[in-house]
């Protein structure tokens, strides 16, 4: 089953089983966008806009879905909110780069196939210095999660990875972990905010030397 299919079946249901379960967490995760003067946020993977309530007002918001299904649900959340919903892959995201200041990616990297890719994209369109908020369940390095690795064959193929280890894909990347906290069920879920490093000169130069491959 594709991930198109599974979260179009799951769209109806979606915010009645995760609303008040991830309330809490997603708050707290979205608070620090308060202080940030990020004018441009990208919301990545943004689902039915459980996010959305919890947004400050004062950045314009462009959320990304895979699911019409889910995206077209996301609208209802957003109330006064400047935002702008646009169907599309967050492993091929269609922006130019550096074309946001801050990104969220609240429970998305453990559900794509490829979530390096994923996160690549995203620093490919957030500028450096910019920040990337995460909620979602990773694994920790060495963790052994027996249970959890039993059934992730399973449930990766109807809704989300249970196996990601979030330290494996900031490998030789440029960012620098600067808050970790476990956020819910006992640490499963953590919260994370990534710095962006580098400088717009050599991300161009980067892209250009990939391009000419």
């Amino acid at each position: 089953m594709s991930l198109r299919h599974s979260y179009t079946l799951i769209a109806p249901f979606y915010d009645r089983a995760l609303a008040a379960a991830t309330r809490s967490a997603r708050a707290a995760s979205l608070a620090h966008l308060a202080e940030q003067p990020c004018r441009r946020v990208l919301l990545a993977g943004v689902g039915t806009g459980l996010d959305l309530p919890h947004l400050p007002p004062q950045h314009d918001y462009v959320g990304i879905d895979l699911t019409r299904a889910m995206l077209v649900r996301s609208h209802r959340h957003a109330g006064r909110l400047r935002y702008a919903a646009l169907q599309g892959d967050v492993e091929d995201l269609p922006f130019a780069d550096h074309s946001f200041e801050c990104a969220v990616l609240h429970l998305i990297l453990a559900v794509v196939p490829n979530p390096r890719r994923c996160l690549d994209e995203v620093l490919r369109v957030v500028r450096p210095g910019g920040e990337i908020l995460l909620f979602d369940k990773f694994l920790r390095p060495g963790q052994a999660a027996p249970l959890r690795r039993l059934v992730n064959p399973l449930s990766r193929r109807l809704a989300t990875r249970l196996d990601v280890v979030l330290e494996d894909l900031l490998i030789d990347r440029e960012v620098d972990k600067i808050y970790d906290e476990a956020a819910l069920a006992g640490g499963w879920f953590r919260r994370v905010r990534l710095l962006r490093l580098g400088s717009v000169s050599a991300a161009g130069a980067l892209q250009a030397a990939q391009s000419g491959e």
